[in-house]
């Protein structure tokens, strides 16, 4: 009799993960999606109190009242939308966040409108909730567009998933595209998924949430990119009170409440001093110009990313990938973020000046 369920066999292991085996020690890593710096010392400072004062045990599923509280004026502050505090739930990363959204929504065989290229988990969670992942090409600019989208609804699409900025493309969604797709989701009932991690990594433009224009929007943020926290493992969803109390439903039982400890660094996080937040802006804007002219000097193609950490790339064969990795580079072979991500790699700019020089010229000699 087998022993594993047709739904788990189903799930292939990360596509960025395999990229890993196989490279030496010494290899240059532009394919790990995280900031290289340290959590600021005000925030591991909040949480050393708290360990000392003794939080250390289960809070309130939902989250601590102070960090939910923070979230909401947060999400008015950055977000120019209003929320309650029984409006949001503080989940463990955004990832769990994104799990419960689906499978609060998905019965099987919905549909969930996904980006392709798009971030590894989209599809696969959509599976997993028992829902089928049907992918939307990207524009010209590798965004994703409300023609696009409108083109491929049916009686079962139950969702449409947002990532703005992109993970891999480091694309940004202009504010009259995330409202037009909030109209397709409003006329349609459909609920957008909008995905934020890198909201405060932008180039260029300003970041627009889906939820400034309707409510049928489950917002998905963390604090493990903007303030280098991956982790802490603290996420958090903001969504009317009717779909979070059926969230929470899943989330109690798979994970009760996120770590006491990092929700109180979140909270100094959130409310804290913000200049680290510019200060790595910054120090990723250097990093993307760095790589761009490189990218442009070899005369490989590559969509300017105006937001997030990453470039994606076209590159000659599919085996690019993995010559980089036999030469030092480690990079996500484009096939991993979906179909339309063939004959492209995501670079991670996400590691110092000096790596991404010495990553260049290495790629230069196996690319070019």
């Amino acid at each position: 009799m087998e022993m594993f369920s047709e739904r788990v066999k189903t799930i292939d292991i990360s596509g960025i993960r395999k990229m890993f085996e196989g490279a030496g020690p010494d290899a240059i890593n532009m394919g790990l999606g995280q900031p290289d710096f340290d959590t600021p010392e005000h925030i591991k400072k909040a949480a050393i109190d708290a360990i000392n004062e003794g939080f250390t045990g289960y809070t309130m599923n939902l989250g601590i009242p102070e960090l939910r509280g923070a979230l909401c004026r947060k999400f008015e502050r950055d977000n120019n939308f209003s929320v309650s505090p029984d409006e949001v739930i503080v989940t463990a990363g955004a990832s769990e966040a994104l799990h419960l959204a689906l499978q609060m929504l998905l019965d099987r065989g919905d549909e969930v409108l996904v980006p392709d290229p798009g971030f590894v988990s989209y599809p696969v969670l959509t599976g997993i909730a028992g829902g089928k992942a049907v992918s939307i090409p990207p524009g010209e600019n590798l965004n994703v567009t409300p023609e696009a989208v409108n083109e491929l609804i049916t009686r079962k699409t139950k969702a449409i998933i947002v990532n703005s900025p992109s993970n891999p493309t480091g694309t940004v969604q202009t504010k009259d595209e995330i409202r037009g797709l909030a109209e397709i989701s409003d006329d349609n009932n459909i609920t957008i998924i909008s995905d934020e991690v890198y909201e405060h990594f932008i180039y260029k433009g300003k970041h627009a949430s889906p939820a400034e224009f309707s409510d049928n929007v489950i917002t998905i943020n963390a604090v493990s990119k903007t303030y280098a926290m991956t982790g802490w493992r603290i996420g958090y969803a903001a969504a009317r009170k009717d779909c979070v109390e059926q969230m929470l439903k899943v989330h109690q039982y798979i994970q009760a409440c996120a770590c006491s400890v990092s929700q109180k660094a979140a909270l100094a996080a959130i409310e804290g001093p913000q200049d680290c937040v510019g200060w790595m802006r910054e120090s990723f804007r250097k990093r993307r110009d760095i790589l761009m002219e490189g990218l442009n000097g070899m005369g490989i193609k590559c969509v300017r990313p105006e937001g997030a950490f990453y470039a994606f790339p076209e590159v000659a064969g599919e085996d690019a990938p993995q010559k980089l990795i036999e030469n030092g580079v480690i990079v996500a072979p484009g096939t991993a973020f979906g179909k339309n991500g063939k004959g492209h790699i995501r670079l991670s700019y996400a590691t110092s000046e000096n790596n991404i020089r010495k990553a260049l010229e290495i790629m230069e000699k196996v690319l070019v």
